[in-house]
């Protein structure tokens, strides 16, 4: 049976994918600050990061071509999925398919079926699944692969650029920040703290159905 309406003033669980990026990082450290939070599930491919120390947060690494392996640690409340590739990391349309589409659509099926009741993706904006741009078109599919799944609540972030500290220096990135005083505001790069903070703020909320996240929004 799916867990009720969370409300802010109760103890939820939180599972993170992509702990390790820009935004799952930053997700992560603003849930185990916030109160109303009692677990954190950190999921990573890789333990590259140093997350705080504490009991309220538990550290996955997991082979996320078996995620059905690890079905029990989706027996949270709210999940929020900050994975992504590259297409300098992943050059093959066909696994940039499996990272970006297969994983994300993976981890929220094993969601709902252990319970969880809000899904929050860091998608992109410009996202439509009739795009021509590759990138675009499959962030579009998986918005309307989750729409379908029955999620009472769904929270889909659209930033442009993400802007932060990475280990890899990312040249559009530069570029994008160097532009960014005659960029439109619906395309200005963001900080990757804006966009954890909206999203940690909209399960804080938790309020049912369909919420899309501008990228203004989260200037």
């Amino acid at each position: 049976m799916a867990a009720a309406a969370v409300a802010a003033t109760e103890s939820r669980s939180v599972l993170v994918i992509g702990a390790t990026g820009l935004v799952g990082s930053e997700c992560v450290r603003l849930l185990v600050q916030d109160p109303t939070c009692s677990r954190v599930v950190a999921l990573a491919r890789t333990q590259l990061h140093a997350f705080p120390a504490t009991t309220k947060l538990e550290v996955q690494v997991v082979d996320f071509d078996n995620l059905a392996k690890h079905s029990g640690l989706f027996h949270v409340d709210q999940i929020i999925c900050a994975l992504g590739t590259t297409r300098r990391k992943t050059p093959s349309e066909e696994a940039y398919r499996r990272i970006d589409f297969g994983y994300p659509l993976e981890a929220a099926k094993l969601g709902l079926a252990n319970g969880a009741t809000h899904y929050l993706l860091v998608s992109a904006v410009g996202a439509n699944s009739r795009s021509r741009i590759f990138y675009n078109r499959l962030k579009g599919e998986l918005e309307d692969a989750l729409s379908l799944l029955g999620y009472r609540s769904l929270t889909i972030a659209h930033p442009s650029v993400l802007i932060g500290d990475r280990v890899e220096s990312r040249l559009s990135e530069k570029i994008a920040w160097k532009l960014s005083f005659i960029t439109p505001r619906k395309y200005k790069p963001v900080p990757a703290t804006n966009v954890a903070s909206a999203l940690v703020n909209a399960a804080r909320d938790d309020v049912p159905g369909l919420r899309i996240i501008p990228n203004a929004e989260m200037l």
